[in-house]
């Protein structure tokens, strides 16, 4: 199977991107420094919105070790994915980065993590304080190669003036799938360009909690096939697809020229399906002040959701592995867990320290994703995930513009998921 991130290296137009992130790394293993010798690690993000705590967690990091300069790097979505694939391939990579379950793997077969299992031995740090869904996302055969930063689930973030202008009750534990859709139907107003949900082809926001709900299945337990041609996944696709025929959401072409989310902050969408992260981007837009609140996903044949979480990772090519394991074990405990915490910047995965994060943002009834976690199941990364993921918007596409009939689109994608998952 040809790597995503060896693919990468032929990125021409990633490679001027290197410089913001190599400062600080190598192609070395390395080695600690001299007593007294000063070193510089780097520390990439995608996050502006999180920016500004994580200069507070190095700055935190660096009064306890003034021989160690952090510099936090924050890069767009897109080219962060980049930069870090070429970087990997290429030695140039940061030393420290935020990582995703869906990638992960990728880069733990091609050896381009830092083993952790001996830093948390060695420190004593209790796995068992982070959720284990979200540990078990960065273990490879064996060996924890990030730690919990952040964990999310997911509920219905909905804007209550346009419930009211509707005359529509707002949602709440007691919805389920059929109260979405006559909801999404009357709050639905073309003339004004305001409809009732966004409805995208969003996995993780989206139909995978849909799926679940309908007793269907993502990939089964051994990762070797999936599941989304069964009568009960169609169903959870289904949700989704109705949606869109019954018109109560943009178009897949207007989601595509403006995210769900941003449509959901420009007061266009009433209902978006969505995690935990976007908490401090909505509490932050004036616009919406008073206006937005969540509520727990609806009720399929059970309550499920997907729950996963950003891992704090180290490059194993660092100049500086030894501070590096320093940093990442910082990352991993109460202080920075805190720090999100208290500034309302995430949901930590840290057990005790959630509560800042809901008093930080009392307008929310936040609990609703700290409740999740009973119900939530961890999100599939079996094989080559974020290319079997990758996928999705070709086969699923006609569905959702009513070209094709769920079932046969449903049925072609599980067929070219299995032919990745049979390459790993």
């Amino acid at each position: 199977m040809k790597s995503t991130w060896m693919a990468a290296v032929a990125m021409a137009a990633a490679t001027t991107l290197l410089a913001a992130c190599g400062s600080g790394s190598g192609s070395g293993s390395g080695s600690a420094a001299a007593p007294g010798e000063k070193v510089t690690l780097t520390y990439a993000n995608w996050s502006e919105d999180q920016t500004p705590a994580m200069e507070q967690i190095a700055a935190e990091f660096q009064k306890a070790n003034p021989d160690i300069t952090v510099k936090v790097q924050t890069l767009p979505w897109t080219e962060y994915w980049s930069t870090l694939q070429v970087g990997a391939a290429g030695g140039t990579a940061p030393d420290a980065f935020w990582m995703l379950a869906d990638h992960f793997r990728e880069y733990a077969k091609g050896g381009q993590l830092l083993d952790l299992s001996e830093t948390v031995k060695a420190g004593g740090i209790d796995t068992g304080v982070y959720p284990k869904a979200v540990t078990d996302s960065y273990t490879y055969e064996g060996k924890l190669f990030a730690l919990p930063k952040d964990f999310d689930t997911n509920g219905i973030w909905y804007n209550k003036a346009l419930f009211d202008a509707a005359k529509v009750a707002y949602p709440d534990d007691t919805w389920g799938w059929q109260d979405v859709q006559d909801a999404a139907r009357k709050l639905t107003d073309k003339a004004k360009g305001v409809w009732g949900v966004a409805a995208p082809i969003d996995p993780q926001g989206g139909y995978y909690n849909t799926i679940l709900q309908a007793g269907g299945s993502i990939i089964n337990g051994e990762g070797t096939a999936s599941g989304f041609a069964s009568p009960e996944s169609v169903a959870g696709l289904k949700f989704w697809t109705d949606l869109q025929a019954a018109g109560s959401s943009p178009t897949l072409q207007q989601l595509s020229d403006t995210e769900a989310v941003s449509m959901f902050e420009n007061q266009k969408v009433a209902m978006y399906f969505s995690g935990a992260y976007w908490a401090f981007r909505f509490h932050k837009n004036a616009d919406l002040k008073g206006k937005v609140d969540v509520a727990p996903l609806p009720q399929g044949v059970k309550r499920a959701t997907v729950t996963s979480g950003i891992g704090n990772a180290g490059y194993a090519g660092s100049k500086h592995p030894e501070e590096l394991k320093k940093f990442l074990a910082f990352l991993g405990g109460t202080k920075a867990a805190e720090i999100q915490a208290a500034t309302g910047t995430v949901l930590p995965a840290y057990k005790g320290t959630q509560q800042p994060w809901l008093d930080a943002m009392p307008e929310f009834k936040l609990q609703v994703f700290v409740d999740a976690i009973e119900y939530g199941v961890p999100l599939p990364v079996a094989g080559n995930a974020s290319e079997w993921q990758g996928l999705a918007a070709q086969y699923l596409a006609p569905a959702w513009n009513g070209e094709k009939p769920v079932q046969e689109a449903a049925k072609e994608y599980q067929a070219a998921v299995d032919e990745v998952l049979a390459k790993q």
